[in-house]
């Protein structure tokens, strides 16, 4: 669910504009999982910009502050959630924890980093939400340990069945600051897209395990 379709909309012009997202219909990248795909998303290049990230970090507090208010804490995934929960926790005066893809291998053997104990409540901010399996992964590890998450939050969501069937099934509620539809309406009206390219984008959209077949 996009928390503010105006917003969204200044954010996918913010993010083309810095090439946060880049298009190619025509040239597709490959991703780690081996799909084509003629979109790329690296958000953590809004790092760079401190009046974007300011932007995504004053949304994500003023919506937590709104439907969230007595959260214990704020999680980032790891690796590129974990600036956006140190802004937004700062801002808060909230505690911070970050959680890992996998348990360290040495040391204290540590998954979740931070302060977060059993029986707190807690949302997850999270830069990309793609098939939402790390994401889930995240909600697992933090419900192991018996804290309550609310919500996962988003920058940015492709908006794949995929994932809105594990959230789902999960339970959790999936917020997000803008998403793939909104980015590409945004890019054809902005000239980042030629029109005759909407079509390919939208299939890939449907089917992008497979595509472009």
């Amino acid at each position: 669910m996009i928390i503010d379709e105006q917003f969204a909309r200044e954010l996918a012009l913010d993010l083309l504009n810095i090439n946060a997202v880049v298009l190619r219909p025509n040239d597709p990248f490959t991703w780690s999982s081996g799909w084509n795909s003629p979109i790329y998303c690296d958000n953590r290049l809004t790092m760079r910009y401190p009046k974007i990230r300011k932007k995504i970090s004053q949304k994500f507090v003023s919506f937590i502050e709104d439907k969230f208010a007595d959260i214990d804490v704020i999680t980032g995934t790891a690796t590129a959630g974990i600036p956006h929960a140190a802004w937004v926790a700062e801002n808060m005066d909230k505690p911070m924890a970050y959680v890992r893809a996998k348990a360290k291998a040495y040391g204290m053997g540590n998954q979740i980093e931070g302060g977060i104990q059993k029986g707190e409540t807690t949302v997850v901010l999270e830069d990309l939400i793609s098939t939402g399996g790390s994401a889930i992964s995240v909600f697992e590890a933090l419900e192991f340990i018996g804290t309550e998450i609310e919500a996962v939050i988003s920058i940015f969501t492709y908006g794949f069945d995929k994932s809105t069937n594990r959230f789902d099934n999960a339970g959790v509620p999936l917020y997000t600051l803008t998403d793939y539809a909104t980015l590409i309406d945004v890019a054809s009206k902005n000239d980042f897209v030629d029109e005759s390219h909407l079509k390919t984008l939208a299939e890939w959209r449907k089917k992008p395990e497979v595509w472009p077949k």
